[in-house]
């Protein structure tokens, strides 16, 4: 009875480990999320100062009727091309902005998931780099600016139109290089620096609303003012949204 007891045991034993879950492989996960290669972002960048670059030498040779207004009453096309690609840093640093405070906020788990925001915030900031470049570099044909390479470049060295606004936008610039660029150093920032370097991007979006809003031409139009109103308001709720509730985990 003994030796039939054992066997019966030993194929329930048997038949339970057969219908037991296996075990999920424990291949290492990458902890952080994949970025754009470096290739790519060299090539975004030098297209974004080589089409400014090309646009602003080009565009009297190919349009010459441009060139009598550059310093008339009607917008010259190098500043059209200026405002237009303001606007569009802009509101590309805006959606940088967002999905970034929807992955700090945990609201990204339910729209539009971890990887899509991540991946969204990434390329915003990059593209947003490119095309705040475009924006100064593109000022370099505007004979009305009548900007230097070096006053472009130079935080506060232009002494023209709202010389101070405009400097606050080159700090701005710069500081967008810093946090577009440290997704690829992130493995050798560790994450405590890492994020204090990320807290930067809300200095930079405030210097890019303030030069927006006071040195901007379309400041008094209304998509503009909607622009900055709807921007800054959300940028600030979600940020009052994450300070809550990281004090609310603190508690």
């Amino acid at each position: 009875m003994s030796d039939e007891r054992a066997a019966r045991l030993a194929a329930i034993r048997a038949a339970n480990t057969a219908r037991a879950p296996k075990a999920v492989s424990s291949a290492p996960v990458d902890p952080q999320p994949p970025v754009l290669a470096p290739q790519a972002l060299a090539v975004l960048l030098l297209g974004a100062a080589g089409g400014a670059l090309l646009a602003a030498a080009a565009l009297p040779a190919l349009l010459p009727g441009l060139t009598a207004s550059l310093l008339g009453a009607e917008p010259s096309a190098y500043w059209l091309l200026a405002r237009s690609s303001a606007m569009v840093a802009y509101a590309l640093l805006w959606l940088a902005m967002l999905s970034g405070l929807l992955m700090s906020n945990r609201l990204a788990r339910v729209w539009p998931g971890g990887p899509t925001a991540f991946a969204l915030h990434q390329h915003t900031s990059l593209l947003g780099l490119a095309f705040s470049l475009f924006h100064a570099l593109i000022l370099l044909g505007d004979r009305f600016v009548a900007a230097t390479l070096a006053q472009i470049l130079v935080p506060f060295a232009y002494s023209g139109y709202a010389p101070l606004w405009v400097g606050l936008g080159q700090v701005a610039l710069y500081g967008l290089v810093l946090v577009g660029l440290s997704f690829y150093v992130r493995s050798h920032l560790g994450q405590r620096l890492w994020r204090l370097v990320h807290l930067l991007s809300f200095v930079v979006f405030a210097l890019a609303l303030a030069h927006g809003v006071m040195s901007g031409s379309d400041s008094v139009t209304r998509p503009a003012q909607v622009l900055y109103w709807s921007s800054g308001g959300s940028v600030l709720f979600l940020t009052v949204y994450r300070v809550l509730m990281a004090a609310r985990g603190h508690s």
